[in-house]
């Protein structure tokens, strides 16, 4: 079975930085698509980042271009989201996600997730 754990939430004054960190176990990491989402109070869960299987390749939300970076090691079997430039509108309960295929920026597109990290970003 594959397992998916998020770490490194926490809380940060606006204009701060946190790095997120995302590992997977029990199939092998190369082979999977990773993808961060987030889910504010209210809201839909929704897409932010997303890194291909030999990290060659990434895609963002436009709301956070340009100020998150996500990446992969694959000697560690991590994925990582580098968050800098927080605002408070980027609070929110932060999940990990892989899939074998993910063909698309969405919930739907994924098929394991991690239980999130909450992050809080404050004014």
């Amino acid at each position: 079975q594959v397992q998916v754990v998020e770490s490194g939430g926490g809380l940060v004054q606006a204009g701060g930085s946190l790095r997120l960190s995302c590992t997977l176990s029990g199939r092998t990491f190369r082979f999977y698509v990773m993808g961060w989402f987030r889910q504010a109070p209210g809201k839909e869960r929704e897409f932010v980042a997303r890194v291909s299987r030999d990290g060659g390749s990434t895609g963002y939300a436009d709301s956070v271009k340009g100020r998150f970076t996500i990446s992969r090691d694959v000697a560690e079997n991590t994925v990582y989201l580098q968050m800098n430039s927080l605002k408070p509108e980027d609070s929110a309960v932060y999940y990990c996600a892989a899939d074998i295929t993910a063909v698309t920026d969405s919930v739907s597109g994924y098929k394991h997730w991690g239980q999130g990290t909450q992050v809080t970003v404050s004014s």
